[in-house]
């Protein structure tokens, strides 16, 4: 074999081997085009599917409350689930009984007090708990108290998107902020974010929509309204034209009289009213508990 063809043949042998390489080179292209990997070995598609999956579906929140002081399904009968389902019984015979044919919305109830900390999310809270006991009820709580938002708080909960996001369209419908727990028949919308139009949201078409179709979808549920309090916060009296009844917290030997007064004279005149008198001493052992006392709107006389 001549010198010529010898170096023919080392160059074919040469180009043979970059063709395999090239070859090879995208192969490992194509694959790692179809399994998310990318130059650097990382998988770069597992974000993208744990991203939808997050949009799909929502974490379900998982009560673990202290059974003393919230209201529990407990076969134990303990003071606070006996004080509450006194309570509850007047607000559902209102709801779903002979008055509700009087009342706009009497299965949306708003919750509020005078003034800040006299204990109405606590008391929004339980109420939702026990009523959630029913066997034939279904609740949702909302927390409207977008100033002060407290109800993820005390349960102990992140705080997710919710009503202020659904309002300000930066979620498409209002189920992406409705999140089941680990109670079946309890379904909980957090406040959200804090805005400075906070105002004008509540009162704007879509939340009256949304309030209207919480009150007739599904007739067995109550929607309950964690609101901020009364006086001074423009928020509350938009809320309360929407509810069907209100539930006032007042601290017994805290809130003062005149701002019960006050307070009530800012409600829709017909609706149904009651008021949860908080740290109630019953005995002369400092025993604390609740009382309740309700009205059936102007023309009826407290109970």
């Amino acid at each position: 074999m001549s010198t010529i063809e010898k170096a023919l043949q080392r160059q074919k042998a040469e180009q043979a081997k970059q063709a395999e390489a090239t070859q090879a080179q995208q192969t490992t292209a194509v694959e790692s085009a179809q399994t998310g990997v990318d130059s650097q070995g990382i998988a770069s598609s597992a974000p993208r599917e744990t991203s939808v999956q997050a949009d799909d579906s929502k974490d379900i929140i998982v009560l673990e409350l202290d059974k003393e002081a919230f209201v529990s399904g407990s076969s134990t009968r303990t003071k606070i689930n006996e004080e509450f389902r006194t309570i509850k019984r007047k607000v559902l015979n209102n709801a779903f009984g002979p008055l509700a044919k009087t009342l706009n919305n009497p299965n949306i109830i708003m919750v509020t007090s005078s003034n800040p900390n006299e204990g109405k999310t606590y008391n929004a809270i339980n109420l939702a708990l026990s009523i959630a006991l029913e066997q034939d009820k279904t609740v949702l709580l909302v927390d409207a108290d977008v100033l002060r938002p407290n109800v993820m708080r005390t349960l102990n909960q992140k705080m997710p998107n919710g009503l202020m996001e659904y309002l300000l369209g930066e979620v498409s419908d209002v189920s992406e902020v409705i999140y089941h727990t680990n109670i079946d028949t309890l379904r909980i919308i957090p406040a959200g974010k804090t805005h400075h139009l906070s105002t004008e949201l509540l009162a704007s078409e879509k939340m009256l929509e949304t309030v209207q179709e919480f009150a007739t979808r599904y007739p067995d549920r109550v929607v309950i309204f964690d609101t901020p309090p009364m006086l001074g916060v423009n928020e509350t009296a938009i809320l309360a034209n929407l509810a069907g009844q209100a539930i006032i917290v007042v601290e017994e030997g805290r809130t003062k009289l005149t701002d019960i007064q006050t307070a009530i004279e800012a409600l829709n005149p017909d609706m149904a009213k009651g008021f949860i008198v908080n740290k109630a001493q019953r005995s002369k052992r400092d025993d604390y508990g609740y009382g309740y006392y309700y009205s059936t709107g102007s023309k009826e006389k407290d109970a």
